[in-house]
């Protein structure tokens, strides 16, 4: 099921609005990290360089068949051994991945889903206990140039509710400037 308004700008234009390894850094990306999920990857905006980060894996799932083929190309030219693709619908199949197996998810940009909670349930199965999940997205409080409808874009109080209605705790908010909020969850 794709994640509506999910229309995904030129990779030019998307690489404007971020500096991916400073929003991972601020995201506590680390290399003691092993296993990390990466729901709805798209470009590999922050699947290549938290690949470069971990220590493990990266699971980079996205529903569109040219979003996996970009990347795989993209991690073929950088060497980068790392990173697991699946092509799958997360939403509506889960991610397949076992129970209480992964060590971080990133749900960046991608809880303006139509259920939002759904894929908070799912990211809360896969995670071990006392693991994080770190959920960015665009801010409603500015003008920004990009970004799902301001009428479906979640707001950080929202994406914290869900949270904690799928048993997280809050961890840490961030803001990500200049176009983004960022939430450390974490799984009792």
């Amino acid at each position: 099921m794709k994640v509506r308004d999910s229309g995904m700008p030129h990779e030019e234009m998307w690489s404007e609005f971020f500096n991916p390894q400073t929003i991972l850094e601020q995201m506590q990306l680390t290399s003691e990290l092993e296993n990390v999920v990466d729901l709805g990857s798209g470009y590999g905006t922050f699947s290549i360089p938290a690949a470069q980060i971990v220590s493990g894996t990266i699971h980079a799932f996205d529903i569109e068949p040219k979003m996996i083929d970009l990347l795989e190309s993209k991690a073929d030219q950088l060497q980068i051994k790392n990173i697991e693709l699946h092509l799958r619908d997360f939403i509506a199949n889960g991610s397949g991945l076992a129970d209480n197996s992964m060590d971080y998810v990133m749900l960046f940009n991608i809880l303006h889903h139509s259920n939002p909670k759904q894929i908070l349930d799912e990211t809360y199965r896969i995670l071990k206990p006392g693991a994080k999940a770190g959920i960015i997205h665009w801010r409603s409080d500015i003008p920004t140039p990009r970004g799902p409808a301001l009428d479906i874009r979640p707001r950080p109080g929202q994406c914290k509710q869900w949270a904690v209605e799928s048993g997280f705790i809050i961890s840490k908010e961030l803001l990500l400037e200049p176009f983004h909020f960022g939430i450390i969850i974490q799984k009792l």
